[in-house]
């Protein structure tokens, strides 16, 4: 690791300046379980590291809340660990609890952050899956003032998001969940629970009174250069009552968003067909809770 130098920020703004003041030669860190490995190996070697994990007793950056209408507000420095044992979380938003909670070990996630995690645009992560399925926007800040972006337009490519360079993330919102909901997080784990997973589905659907879908949304990771939603599978959903043919065939067509690449884990092939058998028991385990 090379030499650099630590500047903790005393604010957002005052995180900002210093970020302006040293262009591309530093980088943000505030859990650092991810940028700290990469300068390890020489990946990054930032000059200055510009702290904020002192900003976390920010309420609006640190915390986990309902807002008042009714959606949920993640800050970008609360960790995993308060994402995943919030009351809050588990009661309004269960599916997000869930992927935070199955997030490698419990010190990383004492550590890492939802900012983090999302700026670090692992293809492979948990988090992001949840989120995506659940049409979150992420908030985004730079000298210039915010803007809220679209989770699902937010990343880009293998560890790439449309943050341009001096911006940081404040945190995400989630929209509330409506009656009539069900979900579901299926993992496939190449060795230990704290492991990456090779394919990982989070589903959201949503029925009627008479039991017929009336939105559903599937979101991929370990499956692309990023996590990716697989419109047409949910669109086959939608107006349909949740039979085997019908869930079969979204599973079907979630495997045409697949775009992964050989490795370790599994060749493209497998992890393909790994997306169509995960999709339909996220599927099938989503409708039933939706029934309850």
């Amino acid at each position: 690791m090379t030499p650099f130098e630590y500047r903790p920020a005393e604010s957002l703004e005052h995180g900002l300046e210093l970020l302006a003041e040293y262009g591309d030669d530093a980088r943000p860190i505030a859990g650092g379980t991810a940028l700290v490995n990469l300068m390890r190996q020489r990946l990054v070697q930032p000059a200055v590291l510009v702290g904020l994990r002192g900003l976390g007793r920010d309420p609006r950056l640190g915390g986990v809340t309902r807002q008042a209408e009714g959606s949920l507000w993640l800050g970008a420095l609360a960790t995993h660990t308060a994402v995943a044992t919030s009351a809050t979380v588990q009661e309004g938003w269960p599916l997000v609890a869930t992927a935070f909670r199955r997030v490698a070990t419990p010190r990383i996630r004492n550590i890492a952050t939802v900012g983090g995690s999302l700026a670090h645009a692992d293809p492979s992560q948990d988090p992001p899956a949840a989120l995506l399925a659940l049409d979150a926007e992420v908030v985004v800040a730079s000298p210039d003032g915010q803007r809220r972006i679209p989770l699902d337009e937010f990343f880009l490519d293998y560890y790439e998001t449309v943050l341009k360079p001096g911006e940081l993330v404040v945190g995400c919102t989630i929209p509330a969940v409506p009656s009539g909901s069900g979900w579901a997080y299926q993992k496939f784990l190449p060795r230990t629970e704290d492991d990456y997973a090779t394919v990982a589905v989070a589903a959201w659907v949503r029925l009627d009174d008479a039991g017929v879908c009336r939105a559903a949304r599937i979101a991929l990771v370990g499956a692309a250069p990023r996590p990716v939603r697989a419109p047409a599978a949910e669109a086959a959903l939608v107006g349909q009552r949740p039979a085997e043919a019908a869930i079969a065939e979204a599973a079907e067509l979630a495997k045409d968003v697949a775009d992964p690449l050989d490795d370790w884990r599994g060749s493209a092939s497998h992890k393909r067909r790994m997306v169509g058998v995960f999709t339909r028991r996220a599927l099938d385990e989503a409708f039933e809770r939706a029934r309850l």
